[in-house]
């Protein structure tokens, strides 16, 4: 298969038939970027295929701070919470709706809007060190490190696109260096320092506020489960760490298979904690990213605060040991 090339029309670049199906439509490129969220508005169905005007919502809100987890197109909870965010730190009423003065807000800010979609041409290191990753953990254990399966998964993290997206706009590339592709622009990672932070275990978000009391960033989180619930309480962050090996303790933790040993895992954006782990002075306990970003805040997690890989990223650039985290359960979306 011949690579695209940028030079063509956008016409033809920009035909894109979304996976799943003949009766699928359409999805251009040029379409994300001159859609207007506006359309959102009026509340119409929700779609079965990435929706051009919620791609725009969503990339959006990422640059805004309050990040809607992974870019799909498509609505959702976590799409509200991101538009809740957004309102908090806009000192707009919170209703995680995005009526017209969130649109108005979005689209108005002329540091955050700029082309949705861009062009990237895939180098020959993106196309490096891919893994195929077995589901047992005694199996992971053996392995070297545990890296992206595809470049494709590769570029869905780095612009925090769903994997489902990303051949969406790319139906026809084969992902192999020098050939163009089309990815979103998420922006560059929010910067500040984090003097304090809450994990709302009721609805599913992690906020992060600066000295001053204003909110930094918002991000979309899965928190404990049933089974293996949270901290309450008040802590601290010890330390950070990136690219962490996983001790895997099932008399500790929890059993996974039929692993009844220690095993240590090796480090890698597929391993069991992501690509980055903020220790809480809370024995065994953590922030930290994920291998599935697309189940955040849709299935529990052992006991931590899990993200998305790009959000705990994130996140981790902004804190500094000794920072407050403080488990809450709130009865609202409304962020304190």
């Amino acid at each position: 298969m011949s690579s695209m090339k940028t030079a063509l029309p956008m016409s033809l670049l920009a035909l894109v038939i979304f996976v799943g199906g003949a009766a699928a439509r359409e999805l251009r490129p040029e379409a994300i970027n001159t859609a207007s969220i506006a359309s959102i508005v009026a509340g119409k169905p929700k779609p079965a295929d990435p929706d051009p005007a919620m791609v725009r919502l969503q990339v959006l809100l990422d640059r805004a701070g309050s990040s809607p987890g992974v870019i799909d197109g498509l609505s959702g909870e976590n799409v509200n919470k991101a538009v809740a965010g957004f309102e908090a730190m806009n000192n707009l009423p919170v209703d995680g709706r995005p009526d017209p003065d969130v649109v108005s807000r979005l689209e108005g800010n002329a540091t955050i809007v700029a082309p949705i979609v861009e062009s990237y041409v895939v180098s020959a290191e993106d196309a490096k060190d891919l893994d195929r990753i077995p589901e047992d953990y005694g199996e992971k254990a053996k392995m070297q490190s545990l890296g992206y399966t595809s470049v494709a998964e590769k570029l869905s993290e780095r612009f925090h696109m769903g994997i489902d997206l990303v051949h969406a706009l790319n139906p026809a590339s084969q992902f192999a260096p020098g050939d163009t592709v089309w990815v979103l622009d998420p922006g560059p990672p929010r910067q500040g320092k984090v003097k304090r932070i809450e994990a709302d275990r009721k609805t599913g978000q992690v906020l992060a506020y600066a000295a001053d009391g204003s909110l930094l960033a918002v991000y979309p989180a899965t928190i404990g489960s049933e089974d293996n619930p949270a901290p309450s309480g008040k802590h601290k962050v010890k330390g950070v760490a990136r690219m962490p090996v996983y001790r895997y303790d099932p008399k500790r933790n929890f059993k996974q298979g039929k692993n009844d040993k220690v095993l240590t895992i090796p480090k890698g954006p597929n391993g069991p904690v992501g690509t980055v782990w903020i220790d809480l002075t809370e024995p065994t306990y953590g922030i930290h990213g994920t291998p599935e970003p697309k189940l955040i805040d849709k299935v529990g997690s052992h006991g931590c605060v899990r993200l998305t890989n790009w959000d705990a990223e994130e996140l981790a650039g902004m804190v500094k040991p000794g920072v407050l985290v403080d488990f809450v359960s709130r009865s609202s979306a409304t962020p304190k």
